[in-house]
């Protein structure tokens, strides 16, 4: 018996010590090949990708996030206080980050990315253009859904995505308070998340790996300066707002709004005034300031230089009022010929293509390892004039 149990527990050890073997073997090839993973990724240079209109592809502003103090209660001070607006400005700068997923630190061939789009939009089929080139530049396999600006389906599609276990998700929030619990769920689902293009409230910023879009509030404020230039300091101005609800109508409106009242202050804001983009209804509305304000409006500012421009430009025409200066956030190819025409006299430059490829080559450094060391990554800013524009040619859309 004891000769028995002395090859019996021979054998156990035998067998436990080729376990452990094919164990130590399975995780040495295991990690040869993450590491074969990280090494095809690392060797994979986007350097040389442009945009459809000749400017390369990955620009971003490298600049510190340095916000000022906060106020005590920022909302109790003065619409055109600037710090009125800390919390939507400075969303995220400094936020405490909830647990992260930690990075398969194994490359990104094969990876699986959902991209939960805002709306079909040209814009936004452009940004989906530079996402693209730098997944198929990767290796990256990308999965898009369509929210059509509906929180409801994004909510919809989000607990889809968490059922399907993606490597990342990339989100543009339909809007920027409702996405909170959304942004909150994928977090706790262990779901990576990295948002983009629509900024999401201060709530929803420490449950995402980090923010990538325009820096809207800072565009604005350069293009105040232009116009104040084009008004020569002075006159009445109305805006056309972004859509409600999303981060670029209180941008759009109040960066420009605060800095006029900073930089010119005999300048005065008429009106203030949402048309879903749309021309027609922008058409009736900057129709109805004509006639309400006649010579004392000057100038007009626009969330959008394409349908919304249309319209604008078309009751202007109707009115002959062409002395009217025009500003708005660019750049598609309706608002650059517009420029060129000298019916839109000032435009910031948002590179779409740009917007959708920075989410996608942070998500591939994540995938690589590579720390994300900022909460927000903002793109290049910049203003075209008609002196520029050409530069900016072909229109990305």
């Amino acid at each position: 018996m004891n000769l028995r149990k002395s090859m019996s527990v021979a054998i156990a050890v035998t067998v436990l010590f080729a376990i452990g073997c094919r164990r130590a073997e399975k995780a040495a090839k295991t990690e040869d090949a993450k590491q074969r993973g990280r090494e095809e990724s690392l060797a994979v240079d986007i350097s040389g990708l442009k945009s459809e209109d000749g400017q390369p592809l990955i620009v971003a502003d490298d600049s510190p996030l340095t916000p000022p103090q906060r106020p005590a209660d920022p909302e109790a001070l003065p619409l055109e206080d600037p710090l009125h607006w800390y919390d939507i400005e400075y969303a995220g700068w400094k936020c405490e980050k909830a647990k992260q997923p930690e990075s398969p630190n194994d490359g990104c061939k094969g990876k699986k990315v959902v991209f939960l789009k805002f709306v079909d939009h040209p814009y936004h089929n452009a940004y989906f253009n530079g996402m693209k080139k730098v997944a198929d530049a990767y290796g990256i396999q990308v999965k898009t859904m369509v929210a059509n600006t509906d929180i409801n389906i994004q909510a919809q599609q989000v607990d889809q995505a968490i059922n399907e276990r993606p490597d990342m998700v990339i989100i543009q929030p339909v809007d920027a308070k409702a996405v909170v619990p959304l942004l909150r769920k994928l977090n706790q689902a262990g779901v990576p998340v990295i948002a983009s293009n629509l900024i999401p409230t201060d709530q929803g910023m420490p449950y995402i790996l980090t923010w990538t879009g325009p820096d809207d509030w800072g565009q604005f404020r350069m293009l105040a300066h232009e116009f104040a230039r084009l008004m020569n300091n002075e006159g009445g101005y109305c805006i056309v707002r972004h859509l409600e609800g999303t981060s670029p109508y209180y941008s759009r409106t109040f960066a420009m709004m605060t800095e006029l009242k900073k930089i010119a202050p005999n300048m005065k804001m008429l009106d203030m005034q949402p048309c879903g983009l749309k021309a027609e209804a922008a058409s009736t509305l900057v129709s109805g300031w004509i006639s309400r304000f006649k010579g004392e409006l000057k100038g007009i500012v626009s969330a959008d230089d394409s349908g919304a421009q249309i319209g604008i430009n078309d009751a202007i025409k109707a009115h002959n009022r062409e002395d009217i200066i025009r500003v708005a956030a660019g750049n598609s190819k309706v608002g650059m010929d517009f420029v060129k025409a000298g019916t839109l006299h000032a435009i910031t430059y948002q590179s779409a293509e740009s917007d959708g490829a920075l989410p996608m080559k942070l998500a591939a450094d994540w995938f690589m390892g590579k720390p994300i060391t900022k909460s927000v990554h903002y793109l290049r800013k910049h203003i075209i004039t008609k002196k520029d524009v050409d530069q900016f040619m072909p229109a990305q859309w």
